[in-house]
């Protein structure tokens, strides 16, 4: 599969940006996109199920190697040696939902993830994003910060049309298909269920966070009470000045996460016959509504806050520092869940559990 250039694919998110500059200095949008490789594929959940080993659905995860079955409500910058994302002070752990393709005999197998335009050689993992509307406009997280976004039990739409913050979108050849940007808001391109046709560039997943916090949390129970949509409702992820609710006033970057699954290598023969659409997440959901992502902050010190007043734009960013890709796919955590993941299935790991 042949890649856009990166070029290409930040200048179009640019233009959807709130106007402002790029690179450093004044008030312009500053936005990290940046490749994080798999760290681990396993069933564990330290946010939602703390010391649950194995959690009931498959994860997969990047970023830095403390990820466990519990993760200490701490500085998690001082218990990671090493990170597979791109700039090496981000030591933050992000998983998702794995997807698995159903073939025709009834059997599952793991749809393997690709890396994203403008980040080749990336072990597969997530392109993450953080966006601010401008300097010192954000509030970056604290140390033992967490947060979930979506809900994996989720099998209808929460009917917010360009707002959804949970998106799929159906790349009809190679380059993606020329669709890069605009993640989740348009119409035409993005809906909130698996796409009904078969998609011969493959599957784009975006999944946006809150960008309010109420200011005194790290945490909360369900994970998302001590953050907050802006006041409206969900903004898009090209919409991350609007106002904060009084209840969360202060602004945060919006993390934004973007994984690009390879659909196409299925053989035709697999296909449903019928037509339906194959996908399940390793929940079994095979809507998509139940698309859902985890965030436990790890960033070195107060590295993201400066990137955030500096304006930095993209994969570059001064004051931050830059790891090789060979590098940072050398990084790993040993798998403790004793499960074959990989061929094809039976059945989903652990049954496709949604809890």
């Amino acid at each position: 599969m042949v890649w856009l250039s990166s070029s290409l694919a930040l200048a179009a998110l640019a233009r959807a940006l709130p106007q402002g500059g790029f690179g450093g200095g004044g008030g312009g949008t500053a936005m990290l996109r940046f490749g994080c490789s798999q760290v681990v594929i396993e069933r564990l959940d330290p946010l939602v199920n703390p010391g649950l080993n194995p959690s009931p659905h498959l994860h997969q995860v990047v970023g830095g190697n403390a990820f466990n079955a519990s993760i200490a409500s701490t500085d998690v910058s001082k218990l990671a040696t090493c990170t597979t994302c791109s700039f090496d002070q981000d030591f933050s752990n992000y998983w998702t939902a794995n997807l698995y393709f159903k073939a025709r005999n009834g059997t599952y197998k793991r749809v393997p993830q690709i890396a994203n335009q403008g980040l080749n050689g990336d072990n597969g993992g997530i392109t993450v994003y953080y966006t601010s509307p401008g300097s010192k406009q954000t509030t970056a997280f604290k140390p033992g910060f967490r947060m979930l976004a979506g809900d994996s039990m989720r099998r209808k739409s929460q009917g917010l049309g360009k707002n959804m913050q949970s998106c799929f979108r159906c790349y009809t050849g190679p380059n993606f298909g020329g669709n890069v940007a605009s993640p989740c808001f348009d119409a035409k391109l993005d809906t909130e269920t698996f796409p009904a046709n078969k998609c011969p560039g493959g599957i784009r997943s975006n999944i946006i966070f809150p960008n309010c916090w109420d200011g005194k949390n790290l945490d909360s129970p369900n994970h998302m009470d001590h953050v907050a949509h802006p006041e409206g409702g969900p903004t898009s992820f090209a919409v991350v000045n609007g106002k904060c609710p009084s209840t969360h006033p202060v602004k945060i970057p919006q993390v934004h996460l973007e994984i690009m699954w390879d659909t196409t290598v299925f053989a035709k023969e697999d296909w449903p016959t019928d037509g339906t659409q194959p996908f399940y997440l390793s929940t079994g959901d095979n809507t998509g509504y139940g698309q859902h992502a985890d965030y436990v902050f790890g960033w070195k010190d107060d590295t993201l806050q400066k990137a955030m007043d500096g304006a930095c734009f993209g994969a570059t960013c001064k004051g931050l520092t830059t790891q090789q890709t060979k590098v940072k796919n050398q990084c790993s955590v040993k798998n403790t869940v004793n499960e074959n993941t990989e061929g094809w299935l039976a059945e989903l790991p652990g049954g496709g559990n949604g809890v």
